[in-house]
C-alpha cells in the first residue's frame, strides 16, 4: 500500500477510527489511521473549509483536549494550527442555492451518483483547491463506490483501509 499523503483533507471518520470509536475497524486499520494522523501533525498540511463545517463535526466526534488517542490528537494540533496559514488551508466553499450541505465547487458527476450530504464538505474543498488535494478515508464503505465518479471530477480519495473498505462495500452492495 502506498503511503498516505502527508497534504490532504482528513474525513471525520479517519481521526475517529484511529481513536477506536469503530468497533467493525481491524486493530491493523486503527493503527494505519493512528499513524496517518501522527504523519500530518509532524509534517503535514491540512485543508478544511472556511466556514467551519469540517472543524464543527470534528469537535463532535472528538476530544479538542487532545486525548485520549491519536484522533483528539489530531484535532487539538489542528485547532492549533487553523489560523496561522502555514500548517492548515481554510479553503472557500460556497453553499448551493443556500442549501448548507451542497456547494457550487462540488461538480455533480455524470453517473448520477449521489453523495451523502454530510461528506460534501469534504468533497468540496478537496474540488475546490487549486491542489486539489486528495482526501484520507478509513471505514466509509460508500466512498469505495464513489471512487469512479470521484475521480471523474478530480477529486482523488487515499483508502488507508483499502482491503476492509472494498469487502465492506461489497458485502453491503451483495457483491462478490
Amino acid at each position: 500500500m502506498s503511503r498516505p499523503p502527508v497534504r490532504c483533507v482528513v474525513d471525520t471518520n479517519v481521526p475517529a477510527t484511529a481513536n477506536r470509536v469503530n468497533p467493525a475497524a481491524s486493530d491493523d486499520c486503527v493503527a494505519t489511521c493512528g499513524r496517518a494522523l501522527l504523519e500530518v501533525i509532524s509534517s503535514g498540511h491540512v485543508y478544511i473549509d472556511d466556514g467551519e463545517r469540517i472543524v464543527s463535526e470534528y469537535r463532535a466526534n472528538l476530544c479538542a483536549a487532545g486525548e485520549p488517542g491519536p484522533g483528539d490528537r489530531f484535532l487539538k494540533w489542528l485547532l492549533t494550527h487553523q489560523w496561522g496559514g502555514k500548517r492548515v488551508t481554510q479553503v472557500s466553499i460556497t453553499p448551493k442555492g443556500g442549501d448548507p450541505q451542497d456547494f457550487d465547487e462540488l461538480p455533480e458527476p455524470s453517473d448520477g451518483t449521489v453523495y451523502d450530504r454530510s461528506d460534501r464538505k469534504f468533497l468540496a474543498v478537496a474540488a475546490a483547491h487549486r491542489e486539489r488535494p486528495p482526501i484520507l478515508q478509513a471505514l466509509d464503505s460508500k466512498w469505495w463506490g464513489w471512487r469512479d465518479a470521484l475521480a471523474e471530477i478530480g477529486v482523488r480519495v487515499h483508502f488507508l483501509c483499502a482491503g476492509e473498505i472494498e469487502a465492506k462495500h461489497r458485502e453491503k452492495m451483495g457483491t462478490d
